[in-house]
């Protein structure tokens, strides 16, 4: 996709600028930013491209080469309309600029995606970092990258209303290639960590199964560990979040919570946390296959405990860990669908490949798709 002609196709006149977002991959550390956990990802060599072009008026103006609509609303009445779908992201990223203070005008924005949706890649999350570097280049606002990390979220829980943590759109704005990050949630720095795999490669292989669930079970989630937390907290009041708990504290506190559902919940929430502390630790020790079975034990914590999965990712997974050559493979991203991530030797490619989707087709009937997961560099401009 040409994205410069796109954009005149779309509007019949010349962009000023191009961007490019990522994508993201979560390696481990699932469901635990929100707690105020460690996650670990890393940004992607594919993800959400976009041309651009300042206006002397108020409008905005937005096409896509996904999909063959073109919204066009004004500047000083962007509310959210379910008939606009993905162009309610780039207009929560405007209102919440326009909130800092900044004085900015109109534009035109045509935006292209290689990120397959709902695969749990983070495709909304690239269109709005993608969205507010745009504005912030075109109007010179000087915002630095954290908070357009921050307002990218804001503009996603606020505008559009799914209550994610910050995970996707930092590491979206951070990322680096050839490295993953070990992101602090609670205090929101980051750590650039090495990611060598000696002869291994990282394999995403997406469900393709609809993610109707996502976004209502993401939000019950979260609500059920801030019951967990408020229970805890009758013992402990100065914990903050969940993953503010060592397992060995919240096994001493644990009794606390009666509801079974919500135990689940909490236990995930701590295990994991402490399992992406130690993954960290192994892999730059350079220990990939104790990393590969804490991916293991993400998911089926996240099969078990959280019940985040559901029957493809499940499948996609268990047939994953049959394959010879394969040291890890997990659920990534909000789950009910989207993708697994799979460590494994770069000799076993093509039998992974054919194992798990011989398996994956005779348990769901569907057919799954496959990605090398090569690392890249944060949005910016190109």
């Amino acid at each position: 996709m040409n994205i410069q002609e796109g954009f005149e196709n779309a509007f019949k006149v010349k962009p000023e600028r191009c961007f490019m977002s990522p994508g993201r991959v979560n390696l481990i550390g699932e469901h635990t930013d929100y707690n105020g956990g460690y996650v670990f990802p890393c940004a992607l060599d594919f993800g959400t491209y976009g041309a651009a072009r300042k206006r002397d008026d108020r409008k905005i103006r937005l096409a896509s080469g996904n999909i063959d609509t073109v919204c066009e609303v004004e500047l000083d009445k962007l509310v959210y309309e379910p008939a606009h779908d993905w162009a309610n992201y780039p207009k929560g990223v405007a209102l919440e600029i326009l909130k800092l203070g900044h004085k900015i005008g109109g534009f035109d924005l045509y935006v292209w995606g290689n990120i397959p949706n709902s695969s749990g890649l983070s495709s909304s999350a690239s269109l709005e970092v993608l969205t507010a570097v745009a504005i912030n280049s075109l109007y010179g606002c000087n915002i630095p990258m954290k908070e357009i990390v921050l307002l990218s979220q804001r503009a996603e829980n606020q505008f559009v209303g799914v209550n994610c943590g910050i995970m996707d759109q930092y590491s979206i704005g951070f990322g680096k290639k050839e490295m993953a990050m070990l992101l602090d949630c609670n205090e929101i720095k980051h750590e650039y960590v090495p990611l060598e795999l000696g002869d291994n490669v990282i394999m995403v292989a997406n469900t393709n199964s609809k993610r109707g669930l996502a976004d209502s079970k993401y939000n019950e989630r979260r609500g059920e560990c801030e019951k967990a937390l408020s229970l805890l907290q009758k013992e402990l009041p100065a914990i903050k979040n969940l993953c503010d708990l060592d397992i060995k504290t919240f096994d001493a506190h644990k009794h606390l919570i009666s509801d079974p559902v919500l135990l689940k919940r909490a236990s995930h929430a701590v295990y994991e946390n402490a399992r992406t502390i130690e993954a960290v630790k192994v892999l730059n020790e350079g220990d990939i296959k104790r990393f590969g079975q804490l991916m293991n034990d993400s998911h089926v914590s996240l099969r078990d405990l959280y019940e985040v999965t559901g029957a493809e990712l499940d499948a996609l997974a268990e047939a994953a860990w049959q394959v010879e050559g394969v040291l890890g493979s997990r659920m990534t991203g909000a789950g009910f669908g989207g993708c697994t991530v799979t460590i494994l030797h770069k000799d076993s490619v093509e039998a992974f490949k054919k194992q798990t989707s011989e398996e994956y087709t005779k348990r769901t009937g569907l057919t799954a798709s496959y990605y090398m997961a090569n690392t890249g560099d944060g949005a910016r401009e190109i």
